[in-house]
């Protein structure tokens, strides 16, 4: 069956009964209050104001609620939000009380329940420096006339713009009304309109049940275009056209998904090109991917990326992390299943391009962290209690996890992982796992299935132990290795031809920059900026890696870009390497405080609060 039906999806949702639910055991969560084995939601219906001169979201999240027998309350995550009053079953306001704040995880609402409660509503507002909103002035956005809203819920801010059980491993169904100016559209991880109404309010559902990690909302002056029938791309009016033409191979890639893992449970799968203060590179929201406009390299270079989120539809979403500690989990599968996407729609060799690329910077991530003291860090379960859970958002979740899978391929063939693979996606649906609950199942599934034993040293090495271990595989590139002659020939005094790069691709310029020695001359950095037309670059990926070598050597003619580039740029994986650079002198330190307060503005709070601490 080629599409997924809503009947077999009602099904799948009901074979465990309200019984079983409630009185499920969870994994406690060192980022949540909640206590879901006592009292848990299971469905939101939210009805909300965007109210963009107040630069704050008025609400009503009412909660359906199951709990154990004899429970007294239900605990909610909350952070800077301001409750106005509490009902249950739709009835008179009821006491609650909320607990002293903690910097990181916010404060815990409690309310008390009686034996017959079925809902719980919550009216609030939300602060103007709510963590997961950012709230942009028409001259930051693209069309330049009007305001942009974007939320970011990972990993745990969903609490600051809706009270609720905020761990990836408690999921709920939803729907909303939302009311905006009537001149923007609304847009959720959920089922969403194509065009504006002329109420500018708008209904949304997800019948899937989702974490709330995975809540977004984004309102704009945002228009819609089809790709096909069951995708398509949102964005502002100048950069529409852009983005559908970047992304002309969506449906190729979902239909390249589906014959390596199974149908897509989740309907449509759309993408939003946000403004480019949005933090990360994309987001994997349900039926909407939000995305960076840093992708739209006007050559299709950087699709990648979208493979990745749309890889998230069943690595994240539909099979989740329990905690933070496991996000490897969700990553490492997710990078794994994005190389084979990449694989079936453009090669083999334009994948082992992805995956050397993937390796050097887990390598320069490994010896990062050591250096920093943080060599526990490099595990592949984490730490991260009383830390904030970003700080496990590093390569090692990504690329070491994407290498102890690729491991499992290599070493017992790809064929049975594939089955795993699959195994693991159909039998987890709509569920949390751990780490512990994947080394079970793994060993479990190819000793009944394949009667290999795969030994407990294997996952000691590569999931407790800090660093990468020796029997990590060597991705081989045919491309890079031409790449690589090009630039031991220089380094032996031969000058460049322009034609040895005429056909190169974006992974071909960054191997070349990623490989050139650390230390250049002036008219060296001068040589290379001709061969490349590296600080004219309109490729994100290609500049940060030019403007860190720029910085190193200290070459003045690509300042006013590097400059330009951090104050338009919000995308923190470009942001920390340049900021990184800049500090470790004293004169990129001044540089670097003084593009800063420029720049901070335009920021997301997850790119200050990585960037407050550090620029100083």
């Amino acid at each position: 069956m080629k599409y997924f039906t809503l009947s077999f999806l009602t099904i799948l949702l009901s074979c465990q009964s309200p019984e079983d639910q409630r009185t499920e055991e969870m994994q406690p969560d060192p980022h949540s209050y909640s206590q879901p084995s006592k009292a848990k939601v299971t469905h939101l219906h939210w009805v909300a104001k965007v109210d963009f001169s107040r630069k704050i979201i008025e609400a009503t999240a009412k909660w359906d609620i199951q709990f154990a027998p004899g429970a007294k309350d239900i605990v909610f995550d909350t952070k800077g939000l301001s409750i106005k009053n509490v009902s249950l079953d739709d009835g008179e306001h009821t006491e609650f009380s909320i607990e002293k704040a903690d910097s990181l995880l916010g404060q815990a609402l409690i309310v008390p329940l009686d034996s017959k409660t079925k809902s719980v509503s919550i009216k609030y507002e939300t602060m103007q420096t709510a963590e997961a909103v950012q709230w942009l002035e028409r001259q930051q956005t693209s069309g330049k006339e009007n305001p942009f809203l974007f939320t970011q819920s990972q990993a745990i801010l969903a609490r600051s713009w809706i009270p609720c059980q905020d761990s990836p491993g408690i999921r709920f169904t939803y729907e909303a009304d939302v009311t905006v100016p009537k001149n923007l559209l609304a847009l959720m991880s959920a089922s969403n309109p194509q065009s504006k109404n002329e109420t500018g309010t708008y209904h949304f559902e997800m019948k899937q049940p989702i974490p709330s990690y995975l809540l977004a909302l984004a309102v704009g002056d945002i228009e819609f275009k089809a790709v096909s029938t069951r995708s398509g791309i949102y964005a502002e009016k100048p950069l529409l056209d852009a983005a559908v033409w970047e992304f002309a191979d969506l449906e190729k890639m979902i239909q390249g998904a589906e014959d390596l893992y199974g149908d897509y449970l989740w309907e449509r799968y759309d993408v939003i090109v946000l403004p480019p203060s949005f933090p990360f590179g994309g987001m994997e929201n349900p039926r909407l991917t939000f995305a960076t406009p840093s992708i739209l390299a006007g050559d299709r270079s950087l699709t990648s990326l979208i493979a990745h989120e749309l890889a998230h539809s069943w690595s994240g979403n539909l099979v989740t992390n329990a905690t933070w500690n496991d996000f490897w989990l969700n990553e490492g599968f997710t990078v794994y299943f994005e190389h084979r996407i990449m694989e079936k729609l453009y090669g083999r060799d334009y994948e082992e391009m992805l995956a050397v690329l993937a390796l050097q910077d887990l390598r320069e991530t490994v010896q990062s962290l050591k250096a920093e003291n943080m060599s526990a860090d490099t595990k592949l379960k984490l730490a991260l209690e009383g830390r904030d859970p970003d700080e496990g958002v590093t390569d090692i979740a990504y690329n070491k996890g994407y290498y102890f899978l690729r491991l499992f391929e290599e070493k017992y063939g790809r064929e049975k992982f594939d089955s795993f693979v699959k195994n693991h996606f159909s039998s987890n649906a709509f569920k949390a796992v751990d780490t512990d609950a994947f080394k079970t199942e793994i060993q479990t599934f190819y000793k009944n299935t394949f009667n290999i034993t795969l030994e407990d040293a294997l996952f000691n090495e590569w999931i407790f132990t800090e660093g990468l271990p020796d029997n990590c595989p060597a991705p081989k590139s045919e491309r890079f290795e031409k790449v690589d002659r090009v630039v031991s020939d220089w380094k032996d005094g031969k000058q460049f031809d322009q034609k040895t790069s005429k056909d190169w691709s974006t992974h071909e310029w960054l191997h070349f920059l990623i490989n050139l020695p650390d230390t250049l001359t002036q008219s060296q950095m001068k040589a290379l900026d001709s061969f490349g037309h590296f600080t004219a670059s309109g490729n994100s990926e290609i500049t940060t890696q030019w403007l860190i070598r720029a910085v190193r050597n200290e070459y003045s003619p690509s300042y006013a870009k590097l400059e330009d580039f951090l104050i338009h740029t919000g995308r923190r994986k470009f942001l920390v390497p340049l900021y990184t650079e800049l500090l470790k002198t004293d004169a990129g330190k001044k540089r670097a405080v003084e593009i800063y307060a420029k720049a901070r503005p335009n920021y997301h709070f997850v790119a200050t609060n990585t960037f407050d601490k550090i620029v100083k």
